[in-house]
């Protein structure tokens, strides 16, 4: 039809011993944003692979605007105007912003890089978007929200007809996510489409013009926003059952203070005081550069800091090893690069914090090995057909399963979770936020850093507010919490 950009017609993928994409057809409208939205393991990164070519079909049409025309490979598909911005992100921390912009697309004479217009306009669309941006900074000296600002310029400036955008706010702030916002609204006004995948539901109704669902690699539904009722009828669409969004208070608190945290200060932190009591989950809230990755780093260990930490009655120092030999363990925002091996598989991430205990003499046990992997596979649910999977194989949820279970078996009585759900489905967060509950009626103590308000609402039975590296105030869960006033501190306000 002429109103549609794509129209993709019974795509099938198959690889070894699985099929990603099943049989999925529905079509995408021009100049309009059409959301894609499902469990990791959905389906959907498989198939925005297979449109922009670096996944070959095994079956099945896609018609760019009437006429079928697969892209070959990536650089095929920039061509063929469809544009993509990942979630992970693909910058060389070694090169400038401005480098960076232009990588692969640079224009040379004699192997020098000249000076044209596609430079000036990609530092312009820049510009428009985070004009702190320096062009001329090195990349590796920039902040995660920054860096992913620069791809999101770059895929914007490529003048391409459909651009595909996956998590691209999953590093930004408020602020920054509104003027993303602000862009995408104006790209549909000028003819492009947005493809636009997202775990945060709020967003897809905020920006979304239609709705696609996947579930275990078929398509569920595509419909209208204005035809879906709230975000519950989504969700369920999306995993097939409800899914309960609420505070549960937790029975298993003791009087006994586990951690105690005072006047601890560093290049960001500001004199933070607080503590977590045994079988509590302590919620931290503040936006991105609020200090939420300093504190839980400064507890661990990994970065100075002046003032006292104080952990089951002894001084902690400013070294993790004796931190986790201490009993406390730190589930990393970037899970990626910072809490697994990517490389090795998930009997051996699982066991890596703990090695005295599936090895003797220097010796790994592997019967003992499979065992322990065995037992935290099953008491996770991750969803895997062997524990000899490497890890950078897994959904984003399963990886940060993974994670968990290696942060249980290394016997930690204190969990640090920093963004624990970023990247990962509505059902996976679910997943993982029970596991955070059972965790706590065991008698283990949770301190979550999230800056998701729903999530930090729904799970921890005290709240902390960071603003600039400040604890702004303290609540108490189960009480009359105002968000807008939440919002108001963690933006500067005064209390």
């Amino acid at each position: 039809m002429k109103d549609n950009v794509l129209e993709i017609k019974n795509l099938v993928k198959d690889f070894p011993g699985v099929r990603a994409v099943n049989d999925v057809s529905f079509n995408i409208k021009k100049n309009t944003v059409h959301c894609l939205v499902g469990e990791n393991g959905a389906g959907k990164s498989t198939l925005i692979k297979i449109l922009t070519g670096a996944f070959t079909r095994t079956s099945g049409k896609i018609l760019l605007d009437g006429k079928e025309d697969v892209a070959k490979n990536p650089k095929d598909a920039n061509e063929k105007g469809i544009s993509t911005l990942f979630q992970e992100l693909n910058v060389v921390d070694q090169l400038t912003v401005e480098e960076n912009l232009t990588l692969g697309i640079e224009d040379t004479k004699l192997g020098f890089l000249l000076k044209t217009g596609k430079i000036r306009k990609i530092s312009e669309v820049l510009k428009n978007i985070d004009p702190s941006i320096n062009p001329k900074e090195r990349v590796g000296r920039l902040s995660v929200a920054q860096k992913q600002i620069i791809e999101i310029a770059k895929a914007v400036a490529s003048d391409a007809d459909i651009i595909i955008m996956d998590e691209p706010t999953a590093a930004l702030t408020e602020s920054e996510i509104e003027r993303l916002f602000k862009i995408i609204k104006k790209l549909r006004e000028q003819n492009v489409t947005v493809i636009y995948i997202s775990h945060r539901l709020d967003e897809i109704f905020e920006l979304g013009d239609y709705v696609t669902v996947m579930r275990d690699g078929r398509h569920i539904d595509t419909k209208p926003l204005s035809e879906v009722k709230d975000r519950m009828e989504l969700i369920k669409m999306m995993i097939g059952k409800t899914v309960m969004e609420s505070y549960v208070p937790c029975e298993s608190i003791c009087e006994d203070v586990l951690l105690d945290v005072r006047k601890v200060s560093n290049h960001k932190l500001k004199d933070v005081s607080f503590n977590v009591r045994k079988g509590e989950i302590v919620g931290f809230y503040g936006l991105v550069g609020a200090g939420k990755t300093e504190l839980a780093r400064a507890i661990f260990g990994a970065d100075k800091y002046s003032g006292s930490i104080e952990f089951n009655g002894a001084m902690l120092g400013n070294a993790p090893d004796k931190t986790i030999d201490a009993g406390i363990a730190f589930v990393p925002e970037e899970r990626r690069t910072q809490g697994l091996f990517t490389l090795l598989t998930i009997k051996q991430n699982i066991s890596a914090m703990n090695m005295e205990k599936v090895s003797r003499g220097g010796v790994i046990n592997s019967a003992r090995e499979k065992d322990v992997a065995r037992e935290y596979i099953e008491k996770l649910d991750i969803k895997t057909d062997t524990m000899d999977k490497e890890t950078a194989l897994l959904s984003g949820g399963n990886q940060q399963k993974v994670v968990f279970s290696k942060c249980l078996f290394a016997d930690a009585s204190l969990l640090i979770l920093d963004e624990p759900t970023r990247g990962i489905d509505v059902g996976a967060k679910a997943e993982i936020y029970q596991i955070i509950r059972d965790l706590a009626k065991e008698g283990k103590s949770i301190i979550f850093f999230s800056s998701e308000l729903p999530e930090i609402l729904n799970s921890c039975d005290r709240i902390f507010l960071l603003y600039e590296g400040e604890l702004r105030a303290e609540m108490i869960n189960g009480e009359c919490i105002d968000s807008q006033e939440i919002i108001h501190i963690c933006t500067g306000g005064v209390c």
